[in-house]
């Protein structure tokens, strides 16, 4: 049976996946720092193993990966957060806080998983359309996910000579907890089952790079190219 490793897999994006791979009749590692949310989801879906550990806890990754049940074909780190920083007020407990989640929590699943790794196996990292443009109040969401991708992108190149897959997911406004949150208009916004429809078909493709969904975020790349000025005025229209 094929196996995904999935980080986050207790809410949004994650856990759609964990369920839709589950129901493909995927091996599913489902990874979250909460062992009952995680025990109930194994519940409804025999085939899911539950994998409870903080990814901002490097010892913790470093154990679970090494007492994994079975290697993983393919790996989605996926776990994240997102806090924003209101009216320009610089906080640094606040940026901390996401880059250890978003950015060290990437680097800590990667340097665990790296000796696992076989040739044909499949890495694909969670990144978001914020990384790639100036966005109001996402100074730390932003700048974490711009990091993950650059990070993934330079791994890639690594880790192609050893015959390994990697693909960097871009999702734009995806209904979810966290989107929940927000306060301003989510243009394009999709459900979560479509996210994991279009993602999942993509990463059985191999694609190196994810975008959903495709006309919401292939507008936000293209605004990307103009000045830093020019930016801000179209963001400050298309994101009231």
């Amino acid at each position: 049976m094929t196996c995904v490793l999935i980080t986050g897999a207790t809410s949004g994006i994650g856990l759609q996946l964990a369920q839709d791979y589950a129901k493909e009749d995927w091996s599913v590692l489902a990874c979250g720092r909460n062992q009952t949310q995680l025990n109930e989801l194994a519940q409804t879906y025999p085939n899911i193993t539950p994998v409870a550990f903080d990814v901002t806890d490097l010892e913790q990754v470093q154990i679970a990966f090494r007492d994994l049940p079975q290697f993983p074909d393919l790996w989605i780190l996926n776990a994240g957060t997102c806090e924003y920083i209101e009216n320009g007020n610089m906080d640094t407990a606040l940026v901390k806080r996401v880059m250890d989640v978003n950015f060290y929590g990437m680097v800590h699943c990667i340097e665990a998983l790296q000796s696992l790794l076989r040739h044909g196996d499949h890495v694909a990292v969670v990144s978001s359309i914020a990384g790639e443009m100036v966005l109001p109040q996402s100074q730390a969401y932003g700048a974490s996910k711009a990091a993950v991708s650059y990070v993934l992108n330079v791994q890639a190149a690594e880790w192609a000579k050893q015959g390994i897959t990697t693909s960097i997911i871009y999702p734009g406004f995806v209904k979810t907890p966290l989107t929940d949150k927000n306060t301003f208009d989510m243009p394009m916004m999709i459900p979560v089952e479509e996210a994991s429809r279009k993602i999942r078909k993509q990463l059985a493709k191999r694609h190196s790079h994810i975008y959903v969904p495709w006309i919401f975020t292939a507008i936000v790349r293209l605004i990307a190219l103009l000045p830093y000025a020019w930016q801000q005025k179209l963001v400050e229209k298309l994101i009231k």
